[in-house]
């Protein structure tokens, strides 16, 4: 199915009440049935929307199921177990995608499966339904959509690449938020190389010479981890990638260490699909016009002085003594293996 540009907050405004549904209890007995119940996929499900917050239901069968009825079906079960939840923002024409946040019993078998409490995920059920009244609602789908869309290109018979990691805006914010907080981290290999950056996710909500003066703490960030990491800019439409073009150009070259912060920028109407980042539509903030716009897997071609990158790693420039609690590691961004256990 070919994905449209991102929906604007503006058209999230308003949320269309939901009928109500028959709903389990959360007890001791019904997490005990959901032992027997939940699939390795279902659990997967679970850690992606606790650390991704939110994700439509086209998104979830792009990154998870074989087509739409199937992930219907399976859906419908797990929101009447209360593993996930789910909420339809209103729209004047047509509708919007069902959308899915983590539910309790959900949280608490992601919980228990890795030897923790409940508490000490700091979960919070009213802060997970309180999404769907979230004024970054909008923002979160939309750069979500950047990864689903690289794991649907993944999942296909011939895909030439692989999306190896993905974090999530707050992780980021948790291990490098004193310094910048990116939208998104990826990793993605292709042809026995392995390419990382950081996502800037615009939406034209953030004024660009905001936007731009972030280079100055992706400089910092360069300077302290001593890795030089590609700034991925996304941006609605071409005017406004243009204007943020040259907003960034112009802090680059104030930069100390311009060539410690690789960035290019793309926008929704750079490509076919707004939202492939595969795709042949990433230029190089100060490009001359020689290599003009190259595919994620090209990237390196941008910026040649980069060291290749070091192979994917769950500990990543971590500080493990920032934690405040028990952490759940990131989810393998790949569905795993579908089983022949039945999905009921």
């Amino acid at each position: 199915m070919k994905i449209s540009n991102p929906t604007p907050q503006r058209q999230l405004r308003a949320h269309r009440p939901e009928r109500p549904a028959p709903r389990v209890l959360n007890s001791a007995e019904h997490h005990a049935w959901l032992a027997r119940h939940l699939t390795d996929r279902d659990r997967w499900l679970c850690r992606m929307l606790f650390e991704h917050h939110v994700l439509t239901s086209t998104q979830i069968v792009d990154i998870a199921f074989p087509a739409r009825r199937a992930a219907n079906l399976r859906l419908h079960n797990l929101y009447r177990w209360g593993v996930v939840h789910r909420f339809q923002p209103h729209r004047s024409l047509g509708s919007h995608p069902m959308h899915y946040v983590l539910d309790t019993a959900g949280a608490a078998a992601i919980a228990y499966e890795d030897g923790l409490e409940l508490k000490d995920l700091g979960y919070s059920r009213e802060r997970e339904v309180g999404r769907a009244f979230s004024l970054q609602l909008a923002h979160t789908v939309g750069c979500n959509a950047l990864f689903t869309t690289l794991i649907r290109a993944a999942r296909q018979p011939d895909a030439a690449g692989k999306l190896t990691t993905w974090w999530s805006a707050a992780r980021c914010g948790r291990h490098w938020g004193d310094i910048v907080t990116p939208d998104g981290y990826g990793r993605w290999r292709e042809a026995g190389r392995e390419i990382e950056w950081f996502v800037e996710f615009d939406f034209g909500t953030e004024t660009l010479s905001r936007l731009a003066s972030k280079l100055v703490r992706y400089e910092r960030l360069a300077d302290t981890t001593g890795i030089a990491t590609p700034v991925l800019a996304w941006f609605p439409t071409a005017a406004r990638e243009a204007n943020a073009r040259r907003a960034l150009a112009e802090v680059l070259r104030g930069l100390a260490s311009p060539a410690r912060v690789p960035v290019a920028t793309t926008s929704g109407e750079s490509s076919a699909d707004p939202l492939d980042m595969t795709a042949s539509r990433w230029l190089r903030v100060d490009d001359s016009g020689a290599l003009g716009r190259v595919a994620l897997a090209e990237l390196p071609k941008l910026w040649p002085h980069l060291p290749a990158s070091p192979p994917s790693s769950g500990a990543r420039n971590l500080d493990a003594t920032r934690a405040t609690r028990p952490r759940l590691e990131p989810p393998t961004p790949m569905p795993p293996a579908v089983s022949s256990r039945l999905n009921s």
